[in-house]
């Protein structure tokens, strides 16, 4: 056990300057939302249950769940008439662990009464930009043994252009013989963000389970991730605020996950009931941890937190 001990601690030791690098980077971004006129609020982390998706699985804690986003409830909080509303906080996902991935992971996730997802894009942009400058990368940084411009105009691509451009198949073959997941990952992904951030956008509908449908293209939703250096760091969409399709959607997701035994979760009447009250809004959740990761240089997620799982 004294071994044990010694190498945590020496783990933990080792890990400072990061650790301070980390915290000097959640210190700008909650200075940014609030000089952005962003209320900075809290939720729940256990709570019932969470909105229902195929591909993401819930921690159980006791008869309810921990929280795999912080979404639900940051949503009614808008329905409620809070315009600019923004959260870091916990979120847990079960079976999620890798060089990426934490089953305990730190989330932003910010909300605009009156946005779609194209001024989002733009506004997490602006504020990427201006967080990265008081990190001191105005202009670049360095990820990997790449290079990544950061004060030119970001990447724009739609999901279909690319893969036309990386992919041996398109969008719409990868749906059908349900590939897309393993073409993204495979071919889409590593091409993504290699020489400035760049954002993915207009997903599958079968994709964005709360996302917003295009009213000129309906088989693709309004929603959007940000890439850099092939790191996924953000989703984001515009909010769907229709209960109706929001509750199919979520009953075939309840029905997906039901043939893979997975936990059943009740479904959300008081956040469907609220989405009446939404006004047009656009919605994004970043992953603290690997935005650390991409200012540390580093490709393991493991660097940039304090305690692993396995150091409990």
């Amino acid at each position: 056990m004294s071994a044990l001990y010694d190498d945590d601690n020496l783990c933990l030791t080792q890990k400072k300057q990061i650790l301070n690098l980390r915290a000097k980077l959640i210190h700008s971004i909650r200075s940014h939302f609030i000089k952005h006129d962003f209320l900075e609020v809290e939720t729940p982390l256990r709570i019932p249950s969470p909105a229902p998706e195929e591909h993401i699985e819930a921690i159980p804690s006791g008869n309810w769940f921990l929280q795999t986003s912080p979404e639900i409830y940051m949503k009614r909080l808008l329905a409620a008439g809070y315009p600019r509303i923004f959260q870091i906080s916990k979120c847990f996902r079960a079976g999620e662990r890798g060089n990426k991935h934490l089953p305990e992971y730190t989330m932003l996730e910010w909300y605009v009464s009156g946005f779609n997802y194209f001024r989002l894009m733009a506004q997490c942009e602006e504020i990427l930009k201006a967080v990265f400058t008081d990190m001191g990368h105005a202009e670049c940084i360095s990820w990997q043994d790449r290079k990544i411009v950061l004060n030119s105009p970001w990447e724009k691509i739609t999901v279909a252009d690319a893969f036309a451009r990386h992919a041996k198949i398109s969008c719409t073959e990868a749906i059908d013989k349900n590939q897309f997941e393993e073409v993204m990952v495979d071919f889409i992904e590593p091409n993504l963000g290699i020489n400035r951030p760049t954002f993915l956008y207009d997903y599958p509908v079968e994709h964005a389970a709360l996302a917003k449908r295009n009213l000129g293209h309906p088989d693709v939703a309004e929603r959007f991730e940000l890439y850099i250096g092939a790191l996924e760091i953000a989703n984001g969409f515009s909010e769907l605020t229709d209960a109706n399709e929001q509750k199919q959607r979520f009953e075939k997701a309840l029905a997906a996950r039901a043939k893979k035994k997975w936990a059943q979760y009740t479904m959300p009447e008081k956040f469907l009931s609220s989405l009446k009250n939404i006004p047009e809004s656009a919605g994004i959740a970043l992953g603290i941890d690997r935005l650390v990761m991409v200012l540390a240089n580093t490709d393991c997620i493991d660097d940039v937190v304090t305690f692993t799982p396995e150091m409990l």
